[in-house]
């Protein structure tokens, strides 16, 4: 996502779809500078973590990769993805060594606060253009004051797939260090499915290579999906309910403050919530803040589908729907067109970059509160030949 004024020449030179549609159009998106870089991370053994039940957290460590970053660089407008238990994050060379700390002190946190590993590197777009890929870059404008960054030309994958193979490895920073986390937040409890389930999908390009099947494909899931309340995205129009007791309270914590200070936190946002929560109540604003207005924000704010080397969607859908995009997908995967994975749950997550609450260009990003992406890429990856 990016604030609507980009500050950087080449982001605010980025094509602008309204029309999520659009998405798999590759004319959509330009190559990203050769100067630059990209930042990825992600969990490792996510599974184990998911199976205990940790995926909220999982999801907050995904993107506190994306908050230390923006905040080290002092950048809101920079493309990046956010999936589920890790992200990708695209800068400038110049900010190489800024990028690389903020990485390492990320990985610090991440381990003594959350109890989970997080693998990083920084892959430099030159050597994805050696291998024959890109990275091309799109801004979607999800509401009058959100764009989300759309990434294709299989580069990103690429770097990802070179992370996990050790190479273009971040080392974590020395204990003690701790990124600069803030507007990350996780305020919101699970958002319940109202249509029937919430089902993570992942499609990316099969063995044929067929771009102009995959686009059709593409276009074809979210035509499904849209005969669905508001293209079935999980949270409703007027946004979630707000809680007294959020269920990240102790995790957010953890990003706010050292050990020690941690309950000052804690009675900060159970007083903001309350405080909010009783205003929203009685249709009463504070100052310049409606919570009616960010509720309505954060819903159409939110990234519940995305294009990263593929289509990514978290849908609130009713058994008929899911069948005839289960069908379409089986179909294009039968005929080499895609592969895929899907995860089914009764509920949504919802992670957030909130700098300001007094401007409307906060981040929501969505996910299954069951496993989600994380365990739609696992079943992408079962189907895959050894």
């Amino acid at each position: 996502m990016e604030t609507a004024a980009a500050s950087d020449p080449f982001v605010a030179s980025l094509p602008v779809f309204a029309k999520f549609e659009s998405v798999a159009d590759i004319d959509n998106y330009r190559p990203l500078p050769d100067g630059w870089a990209l930042a990825t991370a992600d969990i490792v053994g996510s599974t184990k973590a998911i199976e205990a039940g940790r995926y909220k957290t999982v999801n907050m460590a995904g993107a506190s990769v994306i908050s230390a970053l923006l905040n080290a660089l002092g950048r809101q407008d920079l493309p990046f993805v956010f999936g589920g238990d890790g992200a990708l994050v695209a800068f400038p060379g110049s900010a190489l060594e800024i990028a690389r700390n903020a990485l390492a002190a990320v990985q610090r946190w991440v381990a003594d606060e959350l109890d989970l590993t997080l693998r990083a590197a920084i892959v430099p777009i030159k050597d994805i253009r050696a291998q024959g890929l890109d990275v091309r870059v799109a801004r979607f404008q999800a509401s009058e004051a959100a764009f989300y960054a759309m990434f294709a030309g299989g580069g990103g994958s690429w770097a990802e797939a070179e992370m996990k193979a050790g190479r273009y490895r971040i080392d974590p920073a020395p204990a003690g260090a701790r990124p600069d986390l803030t507007g990350l937040s996780c305020r919101w409890n699970p958002i319940e499915a109202r249509h029937g389930e919430i089902v993570s999908i992942i499609a990316i390009p099969g063995a044929s290579r067929d771009l102009r099947g995959f686009q059709s494909l593409a276009s074809d899931i979210i035509a499904l999906a849209g005969r669905q309340e508001r293209d079935g995205h999980p949270v409703p129009v007027n946004g979630p309910d707000y809680s007294f007791l959020p269920a990240g309270l102790d995790v957010e914590a953890r990003a706010m403050a050292p050990v020690g200070w941690r309950w000052r936190s804690k009675l900060w946002i159970v007083f903001l919530m309350t405080l909010t929560a009783v205003t929203d109540r009685f249709g009463w604003t504070i100052g310049g803040f409606d919570p009616k207005i960010y509720k309505r924000d954060v819903a159409s704010n939110s990234d519940f589908r995305k294009f990263d080397d593929g289509l990514k969607m978290t849908i609130d859908v009713d058994a008929d729907v899911l069948q005839r995009i289960e069908d379409r997908l089986k179909q294009a995967e039968e005929a080499g067109i895609c592969n895929y994975g899907l995860h089914r749950q009764k509920s949504a997550l919802m992670t957030c970059l909130v700098i300001s609450p007094l401007q409307r260009d906060h981040v929501h990003f969505i996910d299954g509160a069951a496993g989600g992406y994380a365990m739609a890429a696992a079943s992408l990856k079962a189907k895959a030949p050894v």
